[in-house]
């Protein structure tokens, strides 16, 4: 009996890269297709040889056929605040034409359809912590917007595609998470304070830093996808870790697994930075029997070694960007 096959769009991104090491695990033949805008094929290393592992360079904001599938995983987009404020209209295109043709594909084949969304649906929320049932207080013409806008039309597509089409569809809706093959330059708070930790700069912290994160390690979130790719929901799901840190309590717990001595520096909010952000996953756990098991200094641990390579990695490549000294 062959395998089943799965295509991963941004495959070659953080989540991608680490959801087609989990398909192949799960004995899936995997096509992983990006366009490597954000992603790296550098995350792929590990897989030269993997004869059930495939990769092609696809821009799906164009329509795009890999050949038969049973699932498709619509992964692709930048998800950095650095990557979607430079690259907002590619972040808006993938939202809606990558969407389209990434379920286009589906329903060709009949394969099952699971996207990520993000928790940034629920924008700054009035409701805390926040259930999928909450609409969200978003700001659809400020700077974020491009990607939150873009991941709102995502979900109505995807949900179209179900009513009119009958596309066996699943959305989860991702909050913060962190580990290795994450970009040290992104922006997102866990690589920013390790980066600036391990270089001994001071931590930059926005605002007065009582805002809220809640971080859920890869390991964890990956997890959570692969089960509601194998369950009948086709409504949004939180897969997230609920419990809640203040930035200043982040900064602290990076601090205190680097045993960094840097000092926190404060600057001001960005536009619609979100005060709090912590999901409900009480569907998750009803539905999914899911949750994380990791907790944040644990997960910092663990991500330490990736960090400190790419950290030195990115001071050899600045060095090397110096003038020759006269």
């Amino acid at each position: 009996m062959s395998k089943p096959r799965a295509l991963v769009t941004g495959g070659a991104g953080f989540l991608g890269s680490h959801l087609c090491d989990a398909l192949l695990a799960e004995g899936y033949s995997v096509v992983a297709v990006d366009n490597l805008l954000t992603g790296r094929q550098s995350n792929f290393d590990h897989l030269r040889n993997e004869p059930a592992f495939e990769f092609q360079k696809i821009d799906i904001n164009q329509p795009f056929d890999c050949g038969p599938v049973d699932y498709v995983f619509h992964f692709a987009s930048p998800a950095s605040p650095v990557d979607y404020s430079i690259h907002g209209i590619e972040t808006l295109q993938v939202g809606s034409l990558g969407t389209f043709h990434a379920l286009d594909v589906a329903r060709k084949y009949g394969a099952k359809y699971l996207v990520s969304s993000t928790s940034e649906c629920y924008g700054d929320p009035l409701e805390h912590p926040q259930k999928e049932t909450y609409w969200g207080n978003v700001n659809p013409i400020g700077p974020r917007s491009v990607y939150d806008e873009a991941k709102r039309f995502t979900e109505a597509v995807t949900m179209a595609y179900r009513r009119y089409y009958k596309v066996d569809t699943r959305i989860a809706r991702i909050f913060n998470t962190y580990g290795p093959r994450m970009q040290i330059n992104d922006g997102r708070v866990v690589p920013n304070f390790i980066k600036q930790a391990l270089r001994g700069q001071d931590l930059t912290v926005y605002g007065d830093g009582s805002q809220t994160r809640s971080f859920c390690y890869v390991s964890d979130e990956i997890e959570g996808f692969i089960r509601l790719s194998k369950s009948t929901e086709h409504l949004p799901v939180n897969i997230g870790n609920p419990t809640e840190f203040t930035i200043m309590e982040c900064a602290e717990r990076v601090l205190a697994v680097t045993g960094s001595k840097s000092k926190i520096r404060y600057e001001p909010l960005p536009p619609d930075d979100p005060k709090q952000r912590c999901p409900d996953i009480g569907k998750a756990r009803s539905l999914l029997g899911w949750e994380p098991k990791v907790d944040l200094e644990s997960g910092l641990k663990r991500s330490l070694d990736y960090f400190r390579v790419a950290v030195e990695r990115d001071k050899k490549s600045e060095e090397n960007l110096l003038p020759p000294s006269s």
